[in-house]
């Protein structure tokens, strides 16, 4: 319970914790089509529109040899949003990818953030062994995980009760945030392209076809295995071609 500047107690939410996190496809133009007709303009020119009325499948070695040979920019001409709500620290990371990649997210500034908290699942795994850049993680005991349950939520609980004092005695929003912590969950738009979501999913998933290694965060992990779900049920010459030729972007 909190207590307004005039002395009026008011409750205080009580937070709720979570170990998942969600991606919706909120829109899209994207199809193997699209990457066909890129294509196809550098020879046929204005007769690469009817692509647009033929079957893909027919030309999925075309596709295939654009992924093989790097031809990357017919890759380009396709979008798609998604609705993704992760920890904060998740779309830190997220961030970092910047070249075909546009957000928006929701802001501390101009709302008052929810109490919903990240905490990892048992399917989690919790130790590091191993040294910086050849590492692995394992399974944490039992009381390793009931340690990190408790000391997180205690800590959460006490973070965002510190929060609605402030906001409670008249203290605003874009200063009373700074004591939440990155495990608190947050919703934006992604808006990206196949090319730059090959990007991504080369670098933050692991995965047996892929080339070149990558060792991701398994909770960033986590948005990139449903957005590739989601991207392969709308290109799916793509997609094999993607998984074909190493997960590699072009």
């Amino acid at each position: 319970m909190t207590v307004t500047p005039d002395g009026t107690p008011t409750e205080t939410a009580e937070p709720t914790f979570r170990s998942e996190v969600t991606v919706e496809l909120v829109k899209h133009t994207a199809s193997d089509s699209d990457v066909l007709w890129a294509a196809r303009v550098s020879t046929a020119g204005e007769q690469s529109l009817e692509e647009l009325s033929k079957d893909p499948e027919r030309s999925k070695g075309l596709i295939n040899y654009l992924m093989r040979d790097r031809h990357g920019s017919p890759f380009e001409h396709n979008s798609m949003t998604f609705f993704i709500s992760a920890p904060i620290f998740v779309f830190r990371e997220f961030m970092r990818h910047r070249v075909g990649w546009s957000y928006n997210e929701e802001s501390g500034r101009y709302r008052e953030l929810e109490p919903v908290f990240y905490v990892p699942g048992e399917s989690r795994k919790l130790v590091q062994q191993g040294r910086p850049g050849k590492y692995e993680f394992v399974e944490g005991t039992p009381e390793q995980q009931k340690l990190t349950t408790r000391a997180m939520e205690d800590s959460y609980r006490q973070a965002y009760e510190a929060y609605q004092e402030m906001l409670a005695a008249g203290v605003a929003r874009e200063v009373a945030r700074a004591v939440l912590p990155v495990g608190l969950y947050s919703s934006m738009y992604a808006t990206c392209n196949a090319r730059s979501l090959m990007h991504f999913l080369g670098l933050r998933t692991q995965h047996e076809l892929a080339r070149v290694p990558s060792f991701p965060q398994r909770e960033i992990e986590m948005v990139g295995e449903q957005m590739e779900a989601h991207w392969a049920g709308l290109m799916p010459l793509t997609y094999a071609a993607f998984n074909a030729n190493g997960r590699v972007a072009p």
